[in-house]
Formats: structure tokens, C-alpha cells, sequence
């Protein structure tokens, strides 16, 4: 998968990464999952307003329970994860997950939406930390990059794919569509159970007994929350992590959607489009980045998807100013693209940071509060923007964006200085694993 290097050559990877089987099996299970969110999430305030009839803003708070219930389900999970072993914690969190898709099938009020919200919330919340701490030790030492770049094509070609098909066949004049919708997201989270259930772990390597003159070592104790934010490298990457979700994911489906169709004037169809072309951009270039990335540092591509954001909302100001023609769709579709650029640049970064970093019996929780700095960007965001919108401050909200992704690179070089050289590297080979000794921290088991 990798190509010979001569004497002083520059050894690249294959474009698709050599991932050890079972990782590759987990991110399988990861893209069916996405496709049932896909299904779904994106019609929630539909289903939420026009099918089960509440309000605007009691809608909306619906939408936004399964946010406010990911504050509590990341750190869980993260517990869990150490406790149970990711892969248990993971099982757990899909299984509430289907709970939550299932009872928003059956809800008809108010309350039995705001609970099966708030229960798929939880339970894609304990996903979140579980799946990366096992993706994480599936890999392996040296593949974090590329197997975080890998779910990150996944999860996208996946969403994409469920919302194509729901826009499919979903009515609000038949809520029936939307219950088969909500039964199909349920299944496709059980879906990955069983897979999950025929991950063993392999036996350790049997190592020699120490010498009689020396003591036995002690078995090291987990890690709590208290211990990973006294870690301040950690500590310096969830700020990062904060900030940067908050100005480019936790504005693209909220300010952005709202500039485009109110100023820019574009209509849905034309948002519709932007969006698109994100998803196959993401979709085409993931891998393509991943390949160009090789041997450079995390934090120099976390700094770039900095820039590549700020470039994209000065085309957002740019084309706001263009009346909803022609040229604004094209301007405002250009500006996802560019979005997504910086998505495949963000992705090989920060979650294989957290992960180095960890300590193997505290991944859960680093990665639980890795998981909740992105959950403050995700409402962080949109209540900005909405406050900054609502006031009639658009192109200021943008113009403060871009100067605020200015400061964020700028965070992230200097990062460079605070980090492990080995938790900084995107490595540019991956060394052959010898066939005696075991390549997996969890292999599948044979029948």
C-alpha cells in the first residue's frame, strides 16, 4: 500500500489508507448508521412542526434537545468507554440510540418528542467517545490520522445518501413516511451491534516475570476527568477544537443557511445545491487531502482548515452582495466547497491529537471531552449567529468569523510547541506489521 522510498525519497502512502480489517468493519458499521441519521436529522424540525403540529420555536427546541443532551452524554460515554471497554460503550450507546429513533417514530405530543429527542441525543452522544477511542485502538499506533480522515469521508457519503433517499419518498401529507423513516434509523444503529459483538480482544503478549530483586509493578489506576484537564496540551486542543467547530460547523447549517436564503436571496433549491456540492466535495477530497498531508504536522493542517473557512465566508459576504442571481448560487456553492476543503483538512487533526495523548486507560475520557468540546461548538454557534442575524449584523457576523479562523490558525502554529512531536505527525508511511505478532487491539472472532 505504500510506495517504495529510496535513499532521501519521501515515502507516501496508497491513497486509500492500509487500515487493519476491524477497523475497516467498525467504519462500515459507522457509514450504515450514518445513513439512517441521514434519513432523519435533517427533517426532525419538519417532522417536529408539520407532521405532529407544534409550534415554530417548540419544534426548534426539539431540534435542539439532542445537542443539549450530547453535554451530558459525551462525558458519559467517555466513562463508560473506560469502564466497559469502548467497544461495550459503543454497543450501549447504539442501543439507545434505536430507542430514541423509534419512540420519535411513535411520538404524537409534545413531551414524547422532547423525550425521544432527548434519548437519541444521549445515546449518539456515548457513540461519539466510544467509537473514537476503539477506531483509535483498531488503528493503532501511527494510523490515527488516517483512520479519523477515513470515518470522516464515511460519515458524509453516508449522510448524503440517507437524506437523498428520504427527500425520496418522506410527505408531510402521509406521516407514515416519516415513521418508516424513523424505524429505518433505528435499525440501521441495531445494525451494527452484532458486528460489534464479534470484536474479541486478543490475548496479551505473555511478558517475562521481573526479576526477583525488583518489586512488581503496580497496575496503573484510570485517569479522572480532574487528571485530563490537569493534562494542558489536552486542555489546549479542546479550546482549539472549541473554537474552531464553533466558527465553521456550528455556523454552516444555521448562519450560513439563514444568510444565504434571507440577504443572499437564494431560495431552498439553491441552498440545496451548496450543500451538495459540501457532501461531494468531502466525499471526493477526503483521501486526496489525507495523501498530501503525509509527513506534515496536525496542527500546520488544523491551521489551514482555519484559513480555508475564513476564505470561505469572505465569498459568503461576497455573495450576499449579489442579489440572489445566478452568480450568488454559484458564489454561495463555491463557498461550501471551499467549507468542505477545510472539513478534510480539520479531520486527520485534532481527534488523532487526543488520542496520542491519552493514556490507553483514560482514552474514553479524553475522547469524551474531545467529543464535548465539538458538542460547545455545535450550540455555540448557532446562538451566536442567531443573536447576530436576528440583529440585522450579518456581514459583521461574518467579517468576525473570519478574523476569529485568523486567530484560531495562529492558535494552532503555536500549539505546534506544546505538543509531543509523535501526537503532531501525520505519518507519511506505515510501517509493515511483522505476521507473528498481533496487528489488532481487537480482531474479529472466528465462529
Amino acid at each position: 500500500m505504500t510506495r517504495p522510498a529510496g535513499p532521501g525519497r519521501f515515502a507516501r502512502p496508497a491513497l486509500v489508507p492500509a487500515l487493519p480489517r476491524p477497523a475497516w468493519v467498525v467504519l462500515g458499521g459507522d457509514f450504515v448508521s450514518a445513513v439512517g441519521s441521514g434519513l432523519t436529522l435533517p427533517f426532525l424540525f419538519i417532522y417536529a412542526h408539520q407532521v405532529r403540529g407544534l409550534p415554530d420555536g417548540t419544534a426548534g427546541l426539539v431540534v435542539a434537545t439532542i445537542a443539549v443532551a450530547s453535554l451530558a452524554g459525551n462525558p458519559a460515554g467517555g466513562v463508560l468507554a473506560d469502564r466497559a471497554t469502548p467497544r461495550r460503550a459503543l454497543m450501549a450507546g447504539l442501543v439507545l440510540a434505536a430507542a430514541g429513533s423509534a419512540a420519535l417514530a411513535a411520538a404524537r405530543t409534545g413531551p414524547g418528542l422532547f423525550a425521544a429527542a432527548a434519548l437519541l441525543g444521549l445515546g449518539v452522544a456515548v457513540i461519539w467517545p466510544a467509537q473514537d477511542a476503539l477506531l483509535a485502538a483498531l488503528a493503532g499506533p501511527g494510523a490515527g490520522s488516517a483512520v479519523f480522515a477515513v470515518r470522516h469521508a464515511c460519515l458524509n457519503a453516508g449522510l448524503g445518501l440517507g437524506a437523498l433517499a428520504a427527500a425520496a419518498v418522506i410527505s408531510t401529507a402521509h406521516p407514515t413516511t416519516f415513521t418508516a423513516i424513523y424505524l429505518a434509523d433505528a435499525a440501521t444503529f441495531l445494525a451494527f451491534v452484532p458486528v460489534l459483538a464479534r470484536l474479541r480482544p486478543p490475548a496479551p503478549p505473555a511478558s517475562p516475570p521481573p526479576p526477583a530483586s525488583e518489586p512488581p509493578a503496580a497496575a496503573p489506576g484510570r485517569a479522572g476527568f480532574r487528571q485530563v484537564l490537569a493534562d494542558r496540551a489536552f486542555v489546549r486542543v479542546w479550546v482549539l477544537a472549541a473554537v474552531l467547530v464553533t466558527v465553521s460547523f456550528g455556523q454552516s447549517g444555521s448562519s450560513f443557511a439563514a444568510y444565504a436564503t434571507r440577504p443572499g436571496g437564494i431560495g431552498p433549491h439553491g441552498l440545496a445545491l451548496a450543500f451538495a456540492a459540501n457532501t461531494l466535495t468531502v466525499v471526493a477530497a477526503q483521501l486526496v487531502i489525507l495523501h498530501r498531508l503525509a509527513g506534515h504536522r496536525r496542527t500546520t493542517a488544523a491551521a489551514l482548515a482555519a484559513a480555508a473557512w475564513a476564505a470561505s465566508w469572505a465569498v459568503v459576504i461576497a455573495a450576499g452582495h449579489l442579489g440572489g442571481s445566478a452568480a450568488a448560487k454559484a458564489a454561495f456553492a463555491a463557498a461550501m466547497v471551499i467549507f468542505a476543503l477545510g472539513e478534510c483538512l480539520l479531520s486527520p487533526t485534532l481527534p488523532a491529537i487526543i488520542n496520542d495523548l491519552a493514556p490507553p486507560r483514560a482514552a474514553g475520557r479524553y475522547n469524551g471531552l474531545g467529543a464535548l468540546a465539538f458538542t460547545t461548538g455545535f450550540l455555540a454557534g448557532p446562538i451566536a449567529g442567531g443573536a447576530a442575524l436576528g440583529a440585522g449584523a450579518g456581514t459583521a457576523l461574518f467579517a468576525a468569523l473570519i478574523l476569529t479562523c485568523a486567530a484560531a490558525a495562529a492558535f494552532a502554529l503555536r500549539l505546534a510547541r506544546h505538543l509531543p512531536a509523535a501526537a503532531n505527525h501525520i505519518p507519511g508511511h506505515q510501517p509493515a506489521t511483522p505476521q507473528h505478532e498481533p496487528r489488532d487491539h481487537y480482531q474479529t472472532a472466528t465462529a
